[in-house]
């Protein structure tokens, strides 16, 4: 099991690359999800096991709430700035609301997940119930934002936008940004 996480990532200088560098770390954290199961069924609660969902659990827990927040917060408001523009596609607005209702439901479903991997991760036995759904329902959910959204993102909004959205970003995470 692949349990890397970690790759280099964009600056906030480059929020939008940035957030594709975060939906490339929830894809693989999903991926060893969707792992973890069988590897329980074969392994038991091994040392593999047991750090695959302390891993899963600790993105879930930092990274992801200030994804959502992200996208949420500062990339949608400023898209929707956009939807009527001329060289906007004419469900982005439509496609924005469902992505914010989205991330309320992926995080209802987190909150049930949480408790088995807590479980795992101490070395107990324990089910993963919906974690299929879930993995299923987020992987749309990021396939729409990096088929449509970005894009539309990376089309419409400008060096203001991008400069705002970065510092909001970092922020968030309590971090400086640096000049560009």
């Amino acid at each position: 099991m692949d349990l890397h996480l970690h790759k280099p990532i964009p600056g906030f200088q480059q929020p939008i690359e940035l957030l594709r560098a975060c939906h490339r770390r929830i894809f693989n954290s999903l991926d060893i999800l969707e792992r973890l199961p069988a590897r329980l069924q074969d392994n038991g609660v091994d040392e593999e096991a047991r750090t695959a969902a302390d891993r899963i659990l600790k993105y879930f827990h930092e990274a992801a709430p200030n994804h959502h927040a992200d996208e949420d917060e500062d990339l949608f408001p400023l898209l929707r700035r956009h939807c009527d523009h001329p060289e906007s596609h004419p469900q982005l607005c439509e496609w924005l609301d469902r992505l914010t209702a989205e991330h309320t439901e992926i995080e209802a479903g987190w909150d049930r997940l949480e408790p088995d991997l807590e479980r795992i991760a101490s070395g107990e036995r324990a089910e993963l119930t919906g974690a299929a759904a879930w993995i299923e329902q987020y992987r749309v959910h990021l396939d729409l934002e990096e088929r449509a959204v970005l894009p539309f993102a990376e089309y419409l909004l400008g060096p203001e936008d991008r400069r705002a959205i970065g510092a909001s970003m970092a922020a968030r995470r309590g971090i400086q940004p640096t000049a560009d």
